[in-house]
């Protein structure tokens, strides 16, 4: 019954916009929902760790950590910077047609390599300290201390790591619908910069996140 009643607050928090839902949104509008979804194990490999460290304890730890939640929070932020820069300058959208200026209809190449997008999601996820107040302070609170705490991290868990498919389903279907709009070359640089200056807006609020 517990997993019942928490399957709706769990899909509520993934739903919470944040720079993997981001990414998911920008894998449905460049790769696709079906490479999204898959690229989306990376993010839950992430998660999967963090909830295994809250369940035998060391997330309190972590949480109370200044030194750690610091670097993580840097590393994040930098990783945030480099692929929002990378996004920045790219020039590149493959896999949809392109009226040229001249009126001709040209076929970008598509290019993304699976491996790819589930390491971005991964390392998104990892180094994320959001995460670990997530899953040390906010996630523990479902859990009922009058019964087993394992088996309880295990059924919630996997719940919440469900419902981060789910969130990458919602994400990456509206960037498929995005994606019906982008037409020219400078519409691709317009999506590109916008996505660019997305993750960068997002790695300098994670610079002055507080715990």
């Amino acid at each position: 019954m517990e997993a019942l009643l928490f399957v709706p607050v769990s899909i509520a928090i993934a739903l919470t916009p944040g720079p993997n839902n981001f990414c998911g949104l920008n894998n449905g509008i460049r790769a696709g929902i079906a490479p999204a979804l898959v690229a989306t194990t990376g993010r839950v490999a992430a998660f999967a760790i963090f909830l295994t460290i809250s369940a035998i304890g060391l997330g309190a730890m972590l949480l109370a950590s200044e030194t750690a939640f610091t670097v993580v929070k840097w590393v994040g932020a930098l990783y945030l910077f480099w692929i929002g820069w990378k996004a920045w300058r790219s020039r590149e959208f493959g896999g949809v047609e392109l009226i040229e200026s001249d009126g001709q209809i040209s076929q970008a190449p598509t290019h993304y390599a699976l491996r790819s997008l589930i390491a971005q999601e991964f390392l998104l996820g990892i180094t994320n300290p959001k995460a670990i107040i997530l899953f040390a302070a906010v996630f523990p609170q479902f859990i009922d201390p009058s019964k087993p705490s394992a088996h309880q991290f295990l059924v919630l868990g996997s719940v919440y790591l469900m419902s981060e498919y789910v969130a990458t389903l919602v994400y990456a279907s509206c960037g498929r619908q995005i994606r019906r709009w982008i037409r020219t070359s400078k519409g691709v640089v317009r999506l590109n910069r916008a996505t660019g200056g997305f993750f960068m807006g997002a790695g300098g609020m994670l610079l002055a996140a507080q715990r």
